[in-house]
């Protein structure tokens, strides 16, 4: 069989699995793909699907970006925006809303410097319906940490807006 050429993905995967000190057994238990398999892999004789890289990925905890790339089936550009939107939407600090505003922001650069949004884009920017920004819209100016498109639950920015109308005056 000949070694097809697969972006030394194989070789890569195998420094992967040492560094991570698993044995091909213990990576095929954890991944659910056969032993066989991940050896043909890793010696360059199969080219595997997606999928089954992202199951190799998650058993290494490395991302299934890089293993998409150095497999041919991603390109640099296209991980570098991927990860970046995984880092933005895994992030505990900050709230679904404000996510889905520093993606369309995200977006927003990447076209003012002539790349085109991933296909994912516009599902991130529609996740939070409510999110408060239309893709032409700027956010507010006065806004500080935290408060980029509207007031959000605990916020008192309405409070303006009530305080010449008091029942009590």
């Amino acid at each position: 069989m000949a070694s097809l050429n697969v972006g030394n993905l194989g070789e890569y995967l195998r420094e992967q699995r040492r560094a991570a000190q698993l044995s091909l057994r213990q990576l095929a238990d954890a991944t659910g793909v056969s032993n066989p398999y991940l050896s043909q892999i890793e010696r360059g004789l199969r080219k595997p699907s997606a999928d089954v890289l992202q199951q190799v990925a998650k058993a290494l905890r490395i991302s299934a970006e890089t293993l998409y790339v150095r497999a041919g089936i991603l390109d640099e550009r296209e991980r570098e925006e991927l990860e970046t939107r995984a880092v933005i939407l895994a992030d505990p600090s900050i709230n679904e809303r404000q996510k889905s505003v520093l993606l369309q922001i995200y977006d927003s650069f990447r076209r003012e410097n002539g790349f085109v949004p991933g296909p994912d884009a516009d599902a991130d920017a529609d996740a939070d319906g409510d999110a408060g920004l239309r893709k032409d819209a700027e956010p507010r100016k006065d806004a500080g940490p935290g408060k980029g498109a509207g007031p959000r639950e605990g916020d008192d920015a309405g409070a303006d807006a009530t305080e010449d109308h008091d029942p009590h005056s």
